[in-house]
Parts: structure tokens; C-alpha cells; sequence
């Protein structure tokens, strides 16, 4: 067996509005890893662009955690971990860079041990680590992703729509940690709301999997999480009234944010600008990039 490999993994977007710790989308963006397990004993860590220089080389880096929950399961060993990443996805802000992480830690692991585990264990295993399965289950299989846990086994539903559309994707240049995202999040919602993200909810997938994306701007309404997370990102309700008024199908916070997501079929650099400019206005730097779904996942590369 090879002791080096591989892997890509696309950057994700996931709650796309009301669909909270459930929806998700790979997107075309992408972290390199590769991937050596050693005979000389340590953690040895490279990393290229996002996170160069203070992501930790230790055992609380999410990719080792990932790694050595491999070699435990399969009984592997290893003395060391040799990594080399090239990272492009932005680091904690909504775009699923820790998911991205574990799914390469994971999937590389599984590789190089003799492919043990099939798509479905590696997306339980992130999961666990995760907390929850919105991001990593786009990052494993492409595509959109509908994910639940049922006693503990997370379960998911892929697609692909039958219509293109573009994702701007608009990102601050400051970090928003989901923890302190959550932290903001009550305990309870009136019965209310909870009726309003259902009927958007069903409407979102309903929209997505026919290509009625006209109905994407009702559909990506949410009283569950945004209205509570948008006083951390100064702007946001302007950010996504300005795609929204330069013709976007309708726009969303991506993730627990702070990166701002708008979903368009014309007129993407018209829109990632309307929306930078309006950050601008609020005293935020920002920059926009235009995404596709991704539809593979992580591969070897």
C-alpha cells in the first residue's frame, strides 16, 4: 500500500436560509491535503494559504483528530502523521473549513489504511467529530445534500438540480466562530416560526429539485437562526437587500456566517459588487467570489 496520498475537498454552504443544521451544498472551492503516514514519530504540519502560520500542528488539529480516529478503528500503525495542505477556503467564516478539513483527514486515512470504510461510514464518522452533518455530508458526495440524525446515524438525501445557478459568495475579512454563532441562538422559537421555516424549508428543496428557482426568494426566508445571528455581521440585512435588488434569486447567510451567499442565474459580478459595496458602507472589507456546485466531493487527486 502507498503511505502518501491526495485529496481535494470543495468548500460548502450549508442552513441556505431555513434549512438549519439540514441543507447543504458543495461549492467550487477547495482544500488540497496530502497526506503521509510515517515511520519517523510526530505531527508534522505544512499549510499553505488560509490558516498558514497558526493552524496547529498538534493533536488538536481537527485533521489529526480525524487521521487517528482511522488508525484506531482499523487498528493501523503509525508513528507519524506528515500533512501538506493547501487551503482556499476561508477559515471560519461560513464556508465550511473545519468540514472540509475532517472529510480529508478522513477520507485520506481511509486510503491509505485499505479503503475499510464506504462513503456512508466516513460521513458518521465527520459527523461525530462535527457535530453535525450539514457541512460534511456536501463535502463527501458533491452535489446538495438533505442530512438528519436518527438515533445517533446520520442520514442524507443528494441530489442535483435540473437548473444551473451561480452561489456569490461575499466574504468579510473578519471571522465569526460557529460557537460564538450559536451562542446567540435561543433556546426556543414561537410556534410560529417554527411553521414559517417548515413551509420554507419544504418549498427550498421542492424549488431546488424542479429548477422553479423563482421561488428561491421566498424560499430561502428564515426565522429560526438569521435574525438572531445578523447583529454579529454588521450590514448583513443591507448585503443581502442589495442582491437581492441587483437581481439575485434571493440571498442567505452562509452557514453561522460571517460569509454572505446569493443564489443568481444573470448577473453574478453585478451583484458580488452591489454586495461588497454595501458591506463597504458599514465599514467592512469584502470580497466577493462566484461558485458552481461542486459534484464530486472529495477525491483523490
Amino acid at each position: 500500500m502507498p503511505n502518501t496520498i491526495k485529496i481535494r475537498v470543495p468548500g460548502t454552504t450549508a442552513n441556505c436560509g431555513p434549512g438549519f443544521d439540514t441543507v447543504g451544498i458543495a461549492c467550487t472551492i477547495y482544500n488540497d491535503l496530502e497526506l503521509t503516514l510515517s515511520d519517523e514519530s510526530g505531527i508534522s504540519l505544512n499549510v499553505t494559504g488560509e490558516g498558514a502560520g497558526f493552524i496547529p500542528s498538534d493533536e488538536s488539529n481537527v485533521v489529526v483528530k480525524a487521521i487517528k480516529m482511522i488508525l484506531t478503528k482499523t487498528g493501523y500503525k503509525a508513528k507519524g502523521i506528515k500533512l501538506s495542505m493547501v487551503n482556499n477556503i476561508p477559515l471560519a467564516r461560513g464556508l465550511g473549513s473545519s468540514a472540509a478539513a475532517i472529510v480529508g483527514g478522513l477520507v485520506g486515512a481511509n486510503e491509505l489504511t485499505g479503503g475499510h470504510f464506504t462513503k456512508d461510514d466516513i460521513l458518521n464518522m465527520a459527523t461525530a467529530i462535527e457535530g453535525h452533518p450539514d457541512n460534511v455530508a456536501p463535502a463527501i458526495f458533491g452535489g446538495i445534500t438533505v442530512s438528519i440524525m436518527d438515533s445517533g446515524t446520520a442520514n442524507y438525501l443528494r441530489f442535483l438540480p435540473p437548473q444551473d445557478f451561480s452561489m456569490v459568495a461575499v466574504i468579510p475579512e473578519f471571522n465569526l466562530s460557529t460557537k460564538a454563532a450559536r451562542k446567540v441562538l435561543p433556546e426556543t422559537v414561537p410556534y410560529a416560526d417554527a411553521v414559517f421555516n417548515v413551509s420554507r424549508a419544504s418549498l427550498l428543496i421542492g424549488a431546488l429539485c424542479t429548477g422553479e428557482l423563482k421561488l428561491l426568494s421566498h424560499a430561502l426566508q428564515d426565522r429560526l437562526h438569521q435574525p438572531y445571528r445578523e447583529k454579529l455581521i454588521p450590514g448583513m440585512a443591507q448585503v443581502l437587500a442589495a442582491a437581492r435588488q441587483t437581481g439575485a434569486l434571493g440571498a442567505t447567510l452562509s452557514g453561522a456566517g460571517p460569509c454572505l451567499l446569493a443564489f443568481a442565474t444573470n448577473d453574478a459580478d453585478e451583484i458580488g459588487k452591489a454586495m461588497v459595496k454595501a458591506f463597504n458602507i458599514h465599514k467592512v472589507k469584502a470580497s466577493y467570489q462566484i461558485l458552481q456546485i461542486d459534484q464530486q466531493g472529495a477525491v483523490v487527486i
